[in-house]
Order: structure tokens, then C-alpha cells, then sequence
């Protein structure tokens, strides 16, 4: 017949190519990402001028304890030495002019001065061994009526009203000196208590005055000696760290 030996239409052959639709492979890596911009070279640009050398001056009152703030100073401020300055209480309001700034004890008047108050100290009554004061934990002023009470020339403490007391027949004397004369047994004097370890003596003690004044130490400055130094000094003493905000 005529027909015979065609392939029924839309079936392909025994052996004929099959044709398939396949997707696209998924990309495995993602697409390269764009260059980063870097910033433009300037090769005439000026190189930031180096600092200039300095010191940083602080004043202290004797009896002052600044040992960890100058140990914290260095490792902040390695390139910048730190010098000590010993001051006298009666001279530390003008002192403050040689000076960044001072470990001072208060009061201390001047309104072109920048004040922190730090810490009080308990005042101490300094006696000979011998004394009979000394059989006491603690003094009151009522205790010390009838003693010879010196009054140092330099003395860092306000005055103080002692009913009953005796004026000494000699001049007034750096406390150094009139801790000596105590030590003697004659007289007695009142000062803070880190003077009294400052001038430590084996033949003299002290015990604490309960009612007597405090004696405050601060951080003074003149108001126009305020640089950045100044300021990272006074973040040291209030315990701010270097990344701290002011």
C-alpha cells in the first residue's frame, strides 16, 4: 500500500536526536564585587608639625599624696615629664603663678582660680611619748585645755579657738620644727594627719582630734594656664579614663 512505511506524525524515529529544554545552571559564586574607592594621594601635602617640648609643672603642698595621678600622668602622657614642685601653704596663692597647677589646701580665695576640692584630712594632735594625751585613743579639744597648743608658721590649718589653752613663750616654727619641740615635751600642735606621718619621730606619737577642722586638699589652677595639658591632668584626678568624654 501507499502508506505503508510511514512513522505516525509528532513521534520521532528510533535513533532520531530528542530535543530538551534544560534551565540555566545556578551560578555557584556570587558576582565580583565592585573596587573599593581609595582616597586620592596628595603627595605635596604638609607632614602635621611636631609638638613642641615641655614639662608639666605641678605645685604640691607638703602632706599631699599625688603618687597615683603621677603614675597614671606617665603612662598617659609618656612624652610629656611631670615635675614636682614643693609649695608652702602661706605662699601657694601666689605660688600658682610658676605653676599649670597645685595640690593646695583650702581655703584659698581668687576668683581667677579654678578649684577642685579632693579629699579631707582628719586633724591629729602630736605629743611627746610622755605625754599623758597619749593614754587616749582619741582627743577632744576639751582635752587639750591647760597644754602649751603651738601654732606653726606654716600652719595649713584654720585658726582654732582652744579654751583653756596656753600660748608658747617662743616664736612661731615651721612644722617641721615644732614637731621636734613636742617631741621634747614641750607644747603639743595640731595638723593633718599625713604631715604627721610625713614627720613621723620615734619620740613622738599622735591621736586623732574627733572635733577639730578638716583640712581639704584641692587642685588649683589660674584660670588663664588652662591648656590642654591642664585639662588632661584634671580628668586623671576624677578618674576619667583616656577615652572618656569631658
Amino acid at each position: 500500500m501507499a502508506t505503508q512505511g510511514r512513522r505516525p506524525a509528532g513521534r520521532a524515529g528510533k535513533g532520531s536526536p530528542v530535543r530538551r529544554n534544560r534551565a540555566a545552571p545556578a551560578q555557584r559564586f556570587p558576582p565580583p564585587k565592585p573596587p573599593k574607592k581609595t582616597a586620592k594621594v596628595v603627595f605635596d601635602e604638609p607632614a602635621d608639625a611636631p609638638e613642641e617640648p615641655r614639662t608639666f609643672r605641678l605645685g604640691m603642698v607638703p602632706g599631699a599624696t599625688p603618687g597615683k595621678w603621677i603614675d597614671a600622668w606617665k603612662q598617659r602622657m609618656p612624652h610629656v615629664p611631670l615635675e614636682l614642685v614643693t609649695i608652702e601653704v602661706a605662699d601657694q596663692r601666689s605660688a600658682l603663678d610658676d605653676v599649670d597647677a597645685a595640690l593646695v589646701r583650702l581655703p584659698l580665695a581668687g576668683d581667677d582660680l579654678h578649684v577642685i576640692a579632693l579629699y579631707d584630712e582628719t586633724p591629729v594632735v602630736i605629743a611627746s611619748r610622755e605625754s599623758h594625751l597619749l593614754a587616749a585613743d582619741e582627743l577632744t579639744i576639751a582635752d587639750l585645755a591647760g597644754e602649751i597648743v603651738m601654732v606653726p608658721s606654716d600652719d595649713p590649718l584654720e585658726p582654732l579657738d582652744i579654751p583653756g589653752a596656753l600660748a608658747p613663750r617662743f616664736a612661731p616654727m615651721p612644722v617641721v620644727d615644732a614637731v621636734a619641740t613636742a617631741a621634747a615635751g614641750t607644747g603639743i600642735l595640731i595638723v593633718p594627719l599625713s604631715l604627721a606621718r610625713l614627720h613621723k619621730r620615734k619620740d613622738a606619737d599622735h591621736r586623732p582630734l574627733t572635733d577639730g577642722p578638716l583640712s581639704t586638699v584641692a587642685l588649683a589652677w589660674r584660670r588663664e594656664h588652662t591648656t590642654a595639658d591642664v585639662d588632661t591632668f584634671v580628668g586623671i584626678v576624677r578618674g576619667r579614663t583616656s577615652n572618656s568624654s569631658r
